[in-house]
């Protein structure tokens, strides 16, 4: 991004409420910080030209660049992005079950993919004792099941990753929603520089996301719940319509309503619901399929650990039912439609679509 950085990233970005606090812009940057649900900036950048800025998510994304790079082949018109195999699993694992979401894929992936060697650490993240998240790298298996679960907050994950000093040769797994991915794939793309080898990431696995909770949500937690007990956080899906906070004792809800006015403004410029450049993509089997996941297989790498942890019995699959598929597929368009009405009702034109680097085919294809 020539010729910008952080002033211009506040200005393209954090002031036009886009900013997913996704944590790539700082952790590496002196300037910036991540600091009460916002990014602030602890001193004037003097740089004419900022990893902060290229690295954002919503600063000028090229999609087929990044297709390119991940799969070889331009950006297409897919709902769920590139596929080779998308289907139901879940962990074998019943301490994995009892502490993750859902089916515990991405927890069970991980832990075997520790144990057989294939990565030194996952970044993940991790909640503290105030249950605010944050990046994290877990090494052992018992740093992967304290980072088990779903916050719902934003995450600024990659600073785990930018905190890593230059020299470091730790092959790593990743794991993130579509922002962080996006994140991540741009700097595959163009990779950092003076930091360390970007390549060192071997397995992505990007969570299904339609949005999350920021900007008074963690107040709003301390204000109904005693958070420092718990467990758990969830929202089950149709027909039940709540938050879930699990305790070692119980299970307190409120309303799924109550959490509308802390849903972050930038989700709905979002445009990626199954984190697409992912080589895994992981999300919920849903009602019909509680205790499950949703498993898009997308690249060489993610069918390949798959089968080995499938064979050595660490996951189990069955096949997803065609209306499953559709729905998700259906889900993931209306996510890429409203996206981009959003943005146009912001910018006042197809002319300017913000981040959004796609043909002017796909946006025609979407707006009829």
């Amino acid at each position: 991004m020539e010729g910008k950085a952080s002033k211009e990233l506040f200005k393209d970005v954090i002031d036009k409420g886009l900013c997913t606090l996704c944590g790539g812009c700082f952790g590496f940057c002196p300037y910036l910080a991540f600091h009460t649900e916002r990014i602030v900036r602890l001193h004037q950048c003097t740089l004419s030209e900022g990893q902060c800025y290229q690295y954002c998510p919503r600063t000028s994304t090229d999609l087929n660049a990044i297709n390119q790079q991940v799969f070889g082949v331009p950006y297409g018109e897919d709902e769920i992005g590139i596929a080779k195999k998308v289907f139901l699993a879940r962990s074998t694992d019943k301490e994995i079950q009892q502490k993750a979401q859902d089916g515990g894929v991405v927890t069970s992936l991980l832990s075997f993919a520790l144990t057989e060697g294939m990565i030194d650490g996952a970044v993940e993240t991790k909640l503290d004792d105030e249950k605010v998240p944050h990046g994290f790298i877990a090494r052992n298996r018992e740093e992967l099941l304290e980072c088990a679960g779903v916050s719902y907050e934003p995450s600024p994950v990659l600073e785990a990753i930018n905190h890593l000093p230059k020299e470091s040769t730790e092959k790593l797994g990743f794991v993130g929603l579509p922002c962080h991915v996006a994140s991540l794939s741009k700097m595959k793309v163009s990779p950092p520089a003076n930091r360390a080898n970007i390549e060192n990431v071997k397995l992505t696995i990007g969570l299904f996301c339609g949005w999350t909770l920021s900007h008074g949500f963690h107040q709003f937690l301390h204000n109904r719940f005693d958070i420092s007990k718990a467990i758990k956080f969830d929202i089950p899906h149709h027909p039940a319509h709540s938050f879930d906070v699990y305790t070692k004792s119980e299970t307190q809800s409120v309303d799924l309503d109550e959490l509308s006015p802390f849903i972050n403004k930038a989700c709905s410029y979002c445009f990626d619901m199954t984190a697409e450049f992912s080589d895994i993509s992981v999300g919920s089997g849903r009602t019909m399929f509680k205790g499950w996941n949703t498993v898009i297989i997308r690249t060489k790498a993610g069918a390949e650990i798959l089968e080995i942890a499938k064979g050595r019995h660490a996951i189990e699959t069955q096949h997803i039912p065609a209306d499953s598929l559709t729905n998700l597929k259906r889900a993931s368009l209306n996510k890429k439609k409203k996206a981009l009405q959003n943005i146009i009702s912001m910018t006042g034109g197809i002319d300017d679509v913000l981040y959004l680097g796609i043909s002017q085919n796909l946006i025609n294809t979407l707006l009829e």
